[in-house]
């Protein structure tokens, strides 16, 4: 089988594409993988495979982007036309409404919508209408949609009229563990400092006066970093996953995290986990972390504190998270991903239900 894998090279989704198409590939099928957004930097080039359209147009969630997305657009239907893949799978919803003629699959990694309402406490302004009208009409036209959570799925439900047949949840996953390492005294969190979900500000404040230091790792996005953490700024793979092997605690206290691929990493990495009590990692890590309030700074605090001077209990906790992690290898979702596809090319107008999750349709083994 063939697929085209239509991605963006920002944060966890280019994370999740490297892995997926590893792990198709080394499963037979055949993955070409189309790239939109920055340019890949030379060490995210060599981890994807050797097929690989690269382009730097803008994303559907950048300022004034629509031009450039729609010739995007125009751009993936040449390659379909060049590839001719048995699969196309998109990130942008926006292209979900394109007349590709292979079965088209639609992973719904975030949505503005659901971020604006969880960073803002409000519906995303006016300015937003288009975004909303063009991601409707994606999702209506796609073959399948993919959520990578439950929770993902509810808030694309709430804003968009979806057809439940069409709806599957397929959970992100990741290969296996860095080098073991020696646990330090160190408390890391990672991703965007500057976009408020990750909410790595929560982190910051909550850092000052802990007897351990606390590192984030990830774009700084501006001239404003962490005023009591330590700031690395953007790692190489291998200098992040060095990082997590050596961190006893990983806090996310996100406000907003579909899945949280770095939260798995880390607990895979043998981290006792801190994050954000939200729909979606509870989903996930439910028995397996400590949960806290995202904007109570205090209690964050407290918690990190507690962890530090109990090392038994972060022991206990690191390897809960751990063995947990084990439930979300890359190998199931590819697998997961694989029947989809199947299912599309053999005709099947309902979506395959992984196990577990709240979506709809015929329950089937990954």
């Amino acid at each position: 089988m063939k697929v085209l894998i239509a991605t963006d090279t920002v944060g966890g989704v280019l994370t999740y594409t490297t892995e997926l198409a590893a792990a198709l590939e080394a499963g037979g099928d055949e993955v070409v993988v189309a790239t939109m957004g920055p340019r890949l930097r030379p060490e995210q080039r060599a981890a994807l495979p050797a097929a690989i359209h690269e382009s730097g147009f803008r994303l559907e969630w950048m300022d004034d982007p629509w031009e450039e997305v729609d010739a995007a657009g125009e751009w993936l239907l040449g390659l379909e036309r060049e590839e001719r893949p048995d699969v196309v799978q998109l990130c942008s919803y926006a292209h979900g409404a394109l007349p590709f003629a292979a079965p088209k699959v639609l992973v719904a990694h975030s949505c503005v919508l659901s971020w604006w309402r969880a960073v803002h406490g409000e519906e995303a302004p006016t300015e937003w209408d288009v975004y909303r009208e063009r991601a409707s009409a994606g999702l209506a036209g796609a073959d399948a949609v993919v959520a990578i959570t439950g929770a993902m799925l509810a808030e694309l439900e709430r804003d968009h009229d979806l057809d439940p047949a069409r709806t599957t949840v397929i959970h992100n996953g990741t290969g296996g563990a860095s080098a073991a390492a020696e646990k330090q005294d160190l408390v890391l969190g990672s991703g965007r400092f500057w976009d408020a979900a990750k909410n790595l500000a929560a982190l910051d404040a909550a850092a000052a006066g802990l007897p351990w230091p606390v590192v984030v790792a990830g774009e700084l996005g501006g001239d404003e970093g962490p005023e009591h953490a330590t700031a690395t700024g953007s790692l190489p793979p291998e200098e992040l996953a060095g990082l997590r092997g050596r961190a006893s605690i990983y806090a996310a206290p996100a406000l907003y995290e579909p899945f949280g691929l770095g939260i798995l990493e880390a607990a895979r990495d043998g981290c006792a986990l801190v994050l954000g009590d939200i729909p979606s990692l509870r989903e996930i890590w439910d028995d397996a972390a400590i949960f806290v309030e995202p904007d109570d700074h205090g209690a964050l605090h407290d918690i990190l504190k507690t962890l530090i001077a109990a090392p038994g209990l972060r022991a206990d906790l690191a390897e809960e998270a751990r063995s947990h992690a084990a439930n979300y290898s890359i190998e199931r979702t590819a697998s997961a991903y694989r029947r989809l596809y199947e299912c599309l090319l053999g005709g099947e107008r309902t979506c395959p239900r992984i196990p577990g999750t709240t979506a709809s349709g015929p329950e089937v083994r990954a």
